[in-house]
C-alpha cells in the first residue's frame, strides 16, 4: 500500500504517510458565514470528505478539524439592526451544517469558532512581535512580510510581484503587502465585535485565525491543511508564512481542490450564474448531487449542469438497480474489502473518477452473473459494490445515518449556544434575556438543570446532557 497525495507546495506527488501511525491529523478551512452555501461550497468539503474516509480506510483514524470563521469584515458588514453579526454568523452557519449534512459529509471531529480562539490568536501575535516577525501600530498588528524570506514559497511568487494586502486600513503599515494580525477597533463597528488586547481593543485577521485554531486542536505540526484553490493566495500564504515564522512546522502537506463552473461559465454575481446549495438540493435528490461534485478529479475544475446532474441519477439508478436485484438473488452483501483496482485508483491522489470505472465495472459484471444465474459471482460483485459505495459515502442507508448524526450535532449546537447565552445573561444580571431563553426551551421541550458542575439539558425519554464549558471553542468531538 502506497497513498499519493498532490502537494500544492511541492507541486508535486508525494507519498503519504501519517505523521503520528494510525491517526491523520487534517484541517480544512471552513466557512465564512456571511451568507449561505452555494454549489462551490459543497464541492470543496466533499472533496475533503471523500479525502478523509479513504485516510480512515488506510489508516484507522482521522482527527479532522474544520473551522467557522464567525468574526469578519464581510459578516459585519452584513449584519443589521435587526440581525447582529453574531445572530446572522449563527443562522449562516446552521445553513452550511444543513446542506453538508444533506450531502453526507461527515461531520467534523472538531468544529471551533474563530470567537472561541481569540487568546490563543493573541499568544500567537505576541510570539511573532517578539521574533521580530510583527509589528503593532496605531492600535493595529501587522506581519512584516519582509522579515520573513521565505514569504512566497507556497505560491511560487517573489515579493517584488505580490499586490498589496487589502485586509486592512493601511495606516500603520511599514509595507503595502504586510498584512493584519490584529485589526483596531474602529467607531463604526460593533462594541461586541472587540476583544482587549495588549495592543488596544480590536479582533483579529483572517489569517491568524486558521494558525491559531490548527495549532490548538491539532499541535504545532500536522499531517494536511485543505481548501480551495481560491485561498491558496493570500490566505494560506499568510497561514503559512506566520505559522512557520512562528517556530511552528505546520502543515505537512497542502491540498487543495479545484473551483466550480456553471454550464461552461465561472460561478459569478456579476453575471447572475451563482448555484446555491439550498436551490440545488431542493431541485435534486441529495445522493445524486453528491455523485455530481464527485465525479470530477477533485483538482479539477467540475462543471455543474443539468446534463451532469441528469448522468449522476442514471448512474446511481445503474448501481442502486443491481443492488437490489442481487439482494433479492443472494441476500444482503457481506463485508469486504474494496477491489485492489479500486483502492489503487484512490491510492494515486484520490481518484475517484477511476475508482467509479471499477465500480461500474463490478455492477456490469454483476448484472452479467445475475442473468448468467452465477451465485459466487453475483455474491461477490454485490460485496465489492456494497465496499465501493460505503467508502465513497454513497450508500443510501449510509447517507442516511449520517444526516440523522448531523441533524442531532446541530440541535446541540443550537442548545448549547443558548445556554451559553443564558450564562452570559445570568452573569451580567440580565434576568429579563435569561428568562426568556429559559422559556423558549421549555416550549420547544427542552428541559434545564442548573447544576454545580454546569447547565443540564435534556428531551423527555432521552439522556441528560452537559453544556460544554465553551460552547464556542468546538462541536461534533466525533473521530472516524
Amino acid at each position: 500500500m502506497s497513498v499519493r497525495i498532490y502537494d500544492s507546495r511541492a507541486q508535486s506527488l508525494r507519498e503519504f504517510v501519517p505523521r503520528v501511525p494510525g491517526n491523520v491529523t487534517m484541517y480544512v478551512c471552513g466557512p465564512t458565514v456571511q451568507s449561505g452555501p452555494h454549489v462551490g461550497h459543497l464541492r470543496g468539503a466533499l472533496a475533503f470528505d471523500l479525502l478523509r474516509r479513504w485516510l480512515a480506510y488506510r489508516f484507522g483514524r482521522v482527527t479532522f478539524v474544520r473551522n467557522v470563521t464567525d468574526i469578519d469584515d464581510k459578516v459585519l458588514e452584513r449584519a443589521t439592526a435587526d440581525e447582529p453579526w453574531w445572530a446572522l454568523a449563527y443562522r449562516i452557519e446552521q445553513e452550511f451544517t444543513g446542506a453538508y449534512s444533506a450531502i453526507g459529509i461527515l461531520p467534523p471531529t472538531y468544529e471551533p469558532r474563530a470567537t472561541a480562539s481569540i487568546p490563543q490568536m493573541q499568544e500567537l501575535i505576541a510570539r511573532l512581535i517578539e521574533r521580530g516577525h510583527a509589528y503593532a501600530a496605531a492600535g493595529d498588528v501587522y506581519f512584516d512580510v519582509r522579515s520573513w524570506a521565505e514569504y512566497g514559497s507556497l505560491t511560487r511568487q517573489s515579493l517584488d510581484a505580490i499586490e498589496p494586502a487589502t485586509d486592512a486600513d493601511p495606516r500603520g503599515k511599514r509595507d503595502p503587502r504586510d498584512f493584519a494580525l490584529w485589526k483596531g477597533a474602529k467607531p463604526d463597528e460593533p462594541a461586541d465585535a472587540c476583544w482587549d488586547s495588549p495592543w488596544g481593543p480590536g479582533r483579529p485577521g483572517w489569517h491568524i485565525e486558521c494558525s491559531a485554531m490548527s495549532r490548538r486542536y491539532l499541535g504545532a505540526e500536522f499531517d494536511i491543511h485543505g481548501g480551495g484553490l481560491d485561498l491558496r493566495f493570500p490566505h494560506h500564504e499568510n497561514e503559512l508564512a506566520q505559522s512557520a515564522a512562528a517556530g511552528d512546522p505546520f502543515a505537512r502537506f497542502w491540498v487543495h481542490n479545484g473551483l466550480v463552473t456553471v454550464d461552461g461559465q465561472k460561478m459569478s454575481k456579476s453575471i447572475g450564474n451563482v448555484t446555491l446549495a439550498a436551490d440545488l438540493l431542493a431541485g435534486r435528490p441529495a445522493l445524486v448531487v453528491r455523485y455530481a461534485l464527485a465525479a470530477a478529479h477533485y483538482r479539477s475544475s467540475l462543471d455543474i449542469s443539468d446534463r451532469a446532474l441528469d448522468e449522476a441519477a442514471a448512474a446511481l439508478e445503474r448501481i442502486t438497480g443491481f443492488q437490489a436485484r442481487a439482494a433479492e438473488a443472494v441476500g444482503a452483501p457481506g463485508e469486504r474489502e474494496v477491489p485492489e483496482s479500486f483502492a489503487a485508483a484512490m491510492d494515486d491522489d484520490l481518484g475517484v473518477p477511476q475508482a467509479l470505472a471499477v465500480l461500474h465495472d463490478t455492477v456490469r459484471a454483476g448484472n452479467s452473473a445475475l442473468d448468467a444465474g452465477d451465485a459466487a459471482a453475483v455474491r461477490a460483485a454485490a460485496d465489492g459494490v456494497a465496499a465501493m459505495v460505503r467508502v465513497l459515502g454513497l450508500d443510501p442507508a449510509s447517507a442516511t445515518s449520517t444526516a440523522a448524526s448531523s441533524a442531532e450535532t446541530a440541535l446541540s449546537t443550537l442548545v448549547e449556544e443558548l445556554i451559553s447565552q443564558r450564562a452570559q445573561a445570568r452573569a451580567a444580571k440580565d434576568w429579563a434575556t435569561a428568562d426568556r431563553i429559559r422559556d423558549l426551551f421549555a416550549a420547544a421541550g427542552v428541559a434545564l438543570e442548573d447544576t454545580a458542575d454546569g447547565t443540564r439539558w435534556s428531551i423527555p425519554d432521552a439522556a441528560p446532557r452537559a453544556a460544554e464549558d465553551d460552547s464556542r471553542a468546538g462541536r461534533g468531538k466525533r473521530e472516524n
